[in-house]
């Protein structure tokens, strides 16, 4: 009878399962032979997986070993969560992991033997995935004007296989098809930033254990002011009464203040309106000249200007009185 070894990595388990080949003993046995390798696994702390391993026939005599040294299963030690199945396969009732001590964490061989010999299979390594709580780096708030690049960064908590990074805003995952955005690494970039873009973003590294979620961080988008009416340039009379708008938009909301590039505002003549227009009453020449609004936020500054021109001769003002109306008529 002739004995073929297939070596299968399960889920998380390495199961040793013997078959038979053909339906008739043969007149010669032949040693045992591994036609299937184990595969380097990754499991969970903790896991209790299946096994779908079982025996089909009689099999020879199967040992595990990890790093040199012959595994105890619960056929030394019925208390042991390490597992040897009639089939031959290797299961664990739950993986062992802790920070310093890692029992079921290491390299594996098992050897088939009968009679006429033995068969070692490759080495296989079994090591325990993990996730720790605590980020390298969590995110900071950011304040950008609107057109300008946003950056934000995380290095997630260690881990193995080591975290994917992606990263959540406002609770749903950014985009990161969105042309203007790149994950790379731990970095979040944002080129040409939007109003839109703000709100509360979190890094979140996942791996097979699972995920975790940073601590929440703000991106702040502020505009720059921006005029939306700007004072004109205007010819008056004298003694007329001229207005420079200034109307603009911002956040925060810009303040706004108007300044004459000749020298003072004209004392006593001159008010800044609630709607930040600049009002100058009875105008004369000397009035003449350049005004400039100027509005100014926590990201930027713009000014608009408007310049007067006053025509003062030889314009005069007359004054007529009625003496007398006569009123002719027939009758």
């Amino acid at each position: 009878m002739e004995f073929h070894i297939t070596l299968d990595a399960l889920p998380f388990v390495f199961a040793l399962i013997c078959v038979t080949l053909g339906s008739r003993p043969r007149l010669e046995d032949a040693p045992p032979r591994i036609v299937e390798h184990p595969s380097d696994l990754i499991v969970s702390k903790g896991s209790r997986p299946p096994s779908t391993a079982r025996r089909r026939v009689a099999q020879p005599t199967v040992e595990w070993y990890k790093d040199g040294e012959r595994v105890e299963t619960d056929r030394e030690d019925p208390r042991s969560h390490r597992m040897l199945l009639p089939s031959g396969s290797l299961f664990f009732l739950r993986i062992v992991h802790g920070r310093r001590s890692k029992p079921d964490e290491g390299v594996y061989v098992c050897v088939a033997r009968n009679y006429l010999g033995e068969a070692v299979s490759r080495n296989a390594s079994l090591e325990v995935a993990i996730l720790r709580d605590d980020f390298r780096q969590t995110p900071s708030d950011v304040v950008v004007a609107a057109g300008e690049p946003a950056v934000m960064e995380c290095i997630p908590p260690r881990g193995h296989p080591e975290p994917t990074i992606s990263w959540k805003r406002n609770n749903m995952r950014v985009n990161d098809k969105d042309e203007r955005i790149t994950i790379r690494g731990g970095k979040l970039m944002i080129s040409n930033t939007r109003k839109s873009d703000a709100g509360m973003y979190v890094c979140v590294g996942t791996n097979m254990v699972g995920e975790k979620d940073s601590d929440p961080a703000e991106l702040v988008v502020f505009e720059r002011p921006m005029f939306l009416r700007r004072p004109l340039n205007q010819v008056a009379l004298a003694e007329d009464t001229v207005d420079f708008l200034c109307e603009v938009h911002g956040d925060p909301t810009p303040t706004v203040r108007w300044r004459r590039e000749e020298g003072e505002l004209p004392r006593g003549r001159s008010e800044i309106r609630n709607d930040n227009t600049l009002r100058l009453t009875q105008v004369r020449a000397e009035d003449e000249g350049t005004y400039t609004c100027v509005s100014e936020n926590s990201v930027g500054k713009a000014e608009a200007s408007g310049t007067l021109q006053v025509r003062v001769g030889p314009f005069r003002k007359y004054s007529f009185h009625l003496l007398s109306l006569h009123v002719w008529g027939e009758g």
